[in-house]
């Protein structure tokens, strides 16, 4: 898997454009690999041994759905994000587009309604169209939509494909360093740490995700379910060998160190009312973390003299960073362009 061959940008010396990156979680690499298919030279630090395994894009569920986000986010959100499923086709295999299905338990039925009102690009369904998408639910269900230009990955094994991309197109990946942004040879540097970004971007906050992955041979989903709920609306993304993927809470709060027993109950509480067979299913995995995010909850390009910040992706990481990754390298590239999603503040 190769990048297409560009002609290198250049800078006044006449040398390829060479960007440091930090941060090799999902933002990191994908500015990476939009870099190098356009002809910079990139050399990523990662603190960690592999990508991704301080992020939190490790414990993401790895949905592309911009119209489902719709019901919550802001329009950029929904615009931007259209652009993620075409753009991870090209650089890892594996993306499944069979779109997302939306349910809620009969006695939240309202959910339903009130969902579609604020989203668009959806089909209706009654109890027969739910079980023709996923015949082991049938019965259980009487109403969903179904978003069928949506799409899903596994978030773990598309961040080691896509920085095999970055080494196979040329680009330095420096695991084991702890690089800060303004330390870092470059002519331009790209920080992409996340929320340990607060040090210079001090309006940045942590919204913690809680999330399980649980393993059961007696059920099969073909797509990512929304299950809706008043209080706590959650999500089973289907993985390979019998995995599922059941998360995420929102938690205003930095802290990354456990789950609570209420998120526990939650989290197993909605998988089991979407099927009975997750109350015997292994409990493979405890995943935290902490999502960073603006007061707004937009994304942002922040340029500081060299150093440009590419932050605040909050629960969008695999929907939104094709996209700030196309705009970073704008800004990159093109130093007199002012892309969307830019801030310039004081060096």
């Amino acid at each position: 898997m190769q990048p297409k061959s560009l002609p290198r940008p250049r800078t006044s010396a006449g040398k390829p454009t060479h960007v440091g990156i930090v941060g090799a979680g999902v933002v990191g690499l994908a500015c990476a690999a939009e870099l190098l298919a356009r002809g910079a030279t990139v050399t990523l630090h990662e603190r960690g041994a592999f990508a991704g395994e301080r992020a939190c894009s490790w414990f993401a569920g790895g949905m592309l759905a911009p119209w489902c986000e719709g019901e919550s986010a802001e329009e950029p959100v929904i615009r931007l994000g259209q652009e993620a499923a075409g753009w991870w086709e090209r650089h890892v295999e594996g993306v499944v587009r069979k779109g997302t299905l939306v349910l809620a338990p009969s006695r939240d039925r309202s959910e339903i309604r009130r969902f579609g009102q604020r989203t668009s690009h959806f089909l209706e369904l009654d109890g027969e169209g739910v079980a023709a998408l996923e015949p082991d639910l049938a019965g259980r269900f009487g109403k969903g939509l179904f978003f069928e230009g949506e799409a899903h990955l596994d978030p773990r094994r598309a961040l080691a494909v896509l920085s095999q991309y970055v080494l196979a197109a040329g680009g330095d990946i420096r695991f084991g360093s702890e690089a800060r942004a303004y330390d870092i040879a470059g002519d331009i540097v790209l920080d992409c740490r996340g929320l340990s970004a607060r040090d210079t971007l001090p309006d940045l906050r942590g919204v913690k995700g809680e999330m399980l992955l649980l393993r059961s041979r007696d059920l099969t989903l073909s797509r990512p379910v929304r299950l809706l709920h008043p209080r706590i609306p959650l999500y089973v993304v289907p993985r390979a060998d019998g995995l599922f993927m059941v998360g995420a809470t929102m938690i205003e709060s930095a802290d990354r160190s456990r789950i609570s027993a209420r998120s526990m109950l939650e989290l197993l509480g909605a998988a089991y009312a979407l099927h009975p067979s997750f109350g015997e299913a292994e409990v493979v995995e405890i995943g935290v973390d902490a999502r960073p995010a603006f007061p707004d909850n937009l994304p942002r390009l922040t340029r500081r003299g060299r150093v440009i910040h590419v932050n605040g992706l909050y629960r969008h990481g695999f929907l939104l960073s094709p996209a700030m990754a196309r705009l970073a390298a704008d800004a990159v590239l093109d130093p007199a362009t002012i892309p969307e999603m830019l801030h310039d503040v004081a060096a």
